[in-house]
């Protein structure tokens, strides 16, 4: 489906200035806003329109190039949106919540001890950072991570017994798993059911406790976990393992998550799918035209400079971007040229410079008479 035009979306020329950007854009947002009965799509499209277009170098680009020059697909995900999984299970949050938000949303602020056994929960979510290069981001990449969780005990398979010893029941609870505890208020006595605190809620407790766990159920044991990491991910970016985190007693085990870090290049930035870098031309191929090498992160390609070309002219080399994380193909590689002006000549050049400004001048008097 083809995007809709950014001046459209905002209701304004493409010589609005930013002022009346800036305007049409509240009213636009105020309209579409979901809170107010709007189309939240709309308010979308609303947003990333503005992004682009308030940006003196993304709108340049933009008049220039269309989507393309922009990151093209862009308005397929957008903050706290965007969702990736494949068959290990990894789901992508781009948004800006922390882990600590992710977790609240996905599982609740928190649970009763007294409606839940101890036994039954999820194990703990566990967060950690992987740090990967510049084009280990673009294409893709596999790592290995190294790390120290609680699993299941591998003396007594979780069961909190020595081997060789039963589960009996909690004469404490007689095998309920709760306790009733009586709690004096100002309005009486009232039974307040709990987790039993001598079998934590199982309703079982072992003839005799494992003496590797101590009775926990899990240990802590050293674990090496491979992680593919889909082309096209960015800095930032969160992927969720699941059931890839702890373990506990007779539980599922929690998630494993892990923050996506980028290390900048040298010679390329990114914006979206697009990657951004530029390159030096001496003024006699900007005047004259010619052909350079431009690094990318396919390797060197050749591009044409027209003659005339000015300083700080924009450049696009489709398909040499991001490849799209949703969908196929990839965006565009934009190049800047920077024209170097000599600080330094010796006598030739400068007499022939000269002689140029002389021709110059000439052709101007020329002109007007």
């Amino acid at each position: 489906m083809a995007q809709r035009d950014y001046y459209e979306i905002l209701g304004v020329s493409k010589n609005a200035s930013a002022d009346e950007l800036k305007k049409a854009y509240r009213r636009a947002a105020i309209e579409s806003h979901p809170d107010r009965g709007g189309d939240e799509a709309k308010f979308k499209q609303v947003n990333e329109a503005y992004e682009v277009l308030k940006d003196p170098a993304k709108r340049q680009r933009y008049d220039q190039f269309g989507h393309a020059g922009v990151g093209g697909n862009s308005a397929s995900g957008g903050p706290g949106g965007f969702g990736y999984s494949n068959s290990q299970n990894i789901n992508f949050d781009f948004g800006d919540l922390g882990l600590g938000d992710i977790f609240s949303s996905f599982f609740g602020s928190g649970s009763s001890s007294a409606n839940r056994s101890q036994h039954n929960e999820r194990g703990h979510d566990v967060e950690t950072r992987v740090e990967i290069n510049f084009n280990d981001a673009v294409f893709g990449t596999e790592v290995e991570l190294v790390l120290t969780l609680e699993d299941v005990c591998s003396h007594c398979k979780g069961t909190t017994a020595e081997p060789g010893y039963e589960l009996k029941t909690c004469e404490t609870c007689g095998g309920k798993g709760q306790v009733v505890q009586v709690v004096r208020t100002v309005f009486g006595n009232i039974q307040q059911p709990s987790v039993c605190p001598t079998c934590n809620g199982s309703g079982k407790v072992p003839e005799k406790i494992c003496t590797v766990c101590h009775g926990k159920g899990t240990e802590a044991k050293r674990q090496a976990i491979n992680l593919k990491i889909p082309a096209g991910v960015d800095d930032g970016a969160t992927i969720r393992l699941r059931e890839h985190g702890e373990a506990s007693t007779g539980g599922k085990k929690g998630d494993l998550y892990v923050n996506i870090r980028v290390k900048p290049d040298k010679k390329f930035t990114r914006e979206g799918e697009l990657i951004l870098s530029d390159e030096h031309i001496d003024m006699s191929v900007a005047a004259l035209g010619g052909e350079i090498d431009v690094d990318t992160v396919d390797g060197p390609v050749r591009m044409r400079i027209p003659p005339g070309t000015q300083s700080h002219s924009d450049f696009k080399l489709s398909g040499h971007g991001v490849p799209h994380l949703k969908g196929s193909g990839r965006g565009a590689h934009i190049v800047t040229i920077i024209v170097d002006i000599p600080t330094k000549l010796n006598k030739t050049q400068e007499d022939l410079l000269r002689q140029y400004a002389d021709s110059f001048s000439q052709e101007k008097k020329g002109f007007w008479h």
